[in-house]
Parts: C-alpha cells; structure tokens; sequence
C-alpha cells in the first residue's frame, strides 16, 4: 500500500517508518526536523522511502501527497502535556488544525489510523478500568485536543483511532522525557529518584509495539474501522512506585522515595482495559521489563538528556 505518515522522524515514526517498510509498503515521510534529529537514515537506502522535509500544517504540500495514497497516518504532533502548556497555539495548530485539514483533503477511501492517547480519561475511578465507553476528561490541553479531533474522525469515518498508553522504549528519535524511559534514565545515571504523588497510576507500551498495532489495523481496517481502542500493556496498569520496583529488580542499588512535599504537574491517575484491541487478535509482544532492559542498554549509548520534547 501507498501510505502518508506526517511526523515520521519522531519518535514514534521513525520506528513505525522502518516497520512499514520492512512490510514491502511505499511510504512519503513528511517531517519537518524541528530536533535536528538524524532518524530515518537508516532507511534512505529504501527505494519505497520518499523523505520530505516539510511542515504537516502546509495545505498545499498536504494535498500534493495526499493523491495516490491508501492510507494516512497523522503522527505530527506536539507531544505531552508540559510541551502543549508552554506553546498552546502552536500545539492547537498542529495536533488540531492540521489533522482537521488532512480529513478534509483527503477523499472517502482514504483510511485514516490516528494516534490519540488513553491520557483523555484523565482521573479515572480507583479500581475501576477505563473502557472505550468511559467518558472522557482530559485534565491538559495535549488530553484536550486529542480527545476533540478524535470525536470528529470518529464522526467522520474510514478511520481508527488508538488511545495509546504511555510509551516506552528506544527509538531512532529517542525520547527521555517519557514516564519509564525518565525514570531508567535516572536509574542509571543517578541512581536515586525523589518521586510526587507516588500512586498515581497509568498505562504502558512499548513504541515497536505501538507501530505493530497500526500495522494491524491496517490489515484489518474493515473490521476495525470507525472506532477507538485502547492499546497498552494489559499487565502494566502501573503506579510510579511499582514502576520504581519493576525497575529496582534490574538495577539493584536503584533508590527511591515518595515526597510528602511538592506535587506533580501531570494529574493524570486511572486504569486501563485493553480487551478490545485484543479481541481484534492484537497482544504486544515487547513486556515491560524487556523494555526497561532494552533502555539500560541504550543509556550507555546516552550519557546526556539531550533528548526531550521540551
């Protein structure tokens, strides 16, 4: 298939670009570099590689590669709540506008597969997992315009949405800034981490797994389509303090400690149920604990936080 992924040398994309590839699928890569970043490098040498250095905002380059292609996968994005906070307009243009302009551009039978986030449910009830049909309420501005250009594709149709769990893992775009891929980083350099609002908890995934699930969707978008699923790590509904944990068992001298005093900025607190995408014949097969061994590993490549979103 003929596929346009906007955001394709982030740190999603550039993992979902290489996979794609490797499936014998042609791919325009539409990036606009903003991290100065060398991902997809290793792909250039793919004849089913177009590379184009451009912003996913520009309507006429949008439309120019919109024709001829099956599917699209809008991954441009400013990511996270800390980053969406401190540039709101910038982060309405391109995680809002943007997408809004390919739904309009693109024509009928043209799918769409879109990243959205399971950080739309917000504060969740304790105890109680978080379905596709939970209301949602989203406590940042990233949550808020996530869940507000998810009801319109939804409504629009030929398309999928994922509310993807937080992700985890190394990436050609790599990331420090993510929840575990922060907290193995300090593991490793630092080797103690002061921690606020320990129990707040949320859900994982590993970032080959997340390019895996818009793989399959793909293969089985007639099956799938017009809907939202939840994709994360069914056994890692997680707590940062049992995050801590599970990352103590691989580096023992690792300590940490819960604050009494301070508070984090991200309110986010729920649990997840991923029995739909499972049910579509989904299973991650990157566990937790693999992906904070894959990390270890890396952050010996890594010396500096060079790597953030922010």
């Amino acid at each position: 298939m003929r596929i346009l992924v906007t955001g394709a040398a982030g740190y999603i994309g550039s993992v979902m670009t290489s996979e794609l590839l490797k499936k014998g699928h042609e791919v325009t890569a539409i990036d606009s570099f903003i991290y100065n970043q060398a991902s997809l490098l290793d792909c250039c040498n793919d004849k089913n590689l177009k590379i184009i250095r451009g912003d996913a905002r520009d309507k006429e380059l949008i439309s120019r590669c919109l024709k001829g292609v099956d599917a699209v996968f809008p991954l441009a994005c400013l990511t996270g709540a800390p980053l969406c906070s401190k540039d709101p307009l910038n982060a309405k243009s391109v995680n809002f506008d943007a997408v809004k302009m390919i739904l309009d551009l693109r024509s009928k039978n043209q799918a769409i597969i879109f990243p959205t986030t399971n950080s739309g449910y917000g504060i969740g009830q304790k105890g109680i997992f978080c379905t596709e049909k939970t209301p949602l309420n989203p406590v940042s501005l990233y949550g808020r315009l996530k869940v507000d250009i998810e009801n319109i594709l939804l409504d629009t149709g030929n398309v999928i949405t994922l509310r993807l769990a937080t992700a985890f893992g190394v990436s050609p775009r790599m990331r420090l800034d993510l929840l575990v891929n922060d907290f193995v980083y300090r593991a490793v350099t630092d080797k103690y981490l002061i921690l606020f609002e320990a129990n707040f908890k949320r859900n994982y995934i590993h970032v080959r797994d997340v390019a895996r699930v818009f793989i399959h969707s793909l293969e089985n978008f007639d099956k799938m389509k017009n809907e939202p699923y939840n994709v994360g790590l069914s056994d890692a509904n997680l707590s940062k303090l049992e995050l801590c944990e599970e990352i103590k068992k691989q580096i023992p001298g690792f300590y940490f400690i819960e604050s009494s005093i301070g508070e984090d900025p991200d309110k986010r607190d729920y649990i997840v149920s991923n029995e739909k995408i499972e049910k579509t014949g989904f299973k991650p097969e990157v566990s937790l604990q693999m992906g904070i061994e894959e990390l270890i590993k890396g952050y010996q490549v890594i010396r500096k936080n060079q790597f953030s979103n922010v």
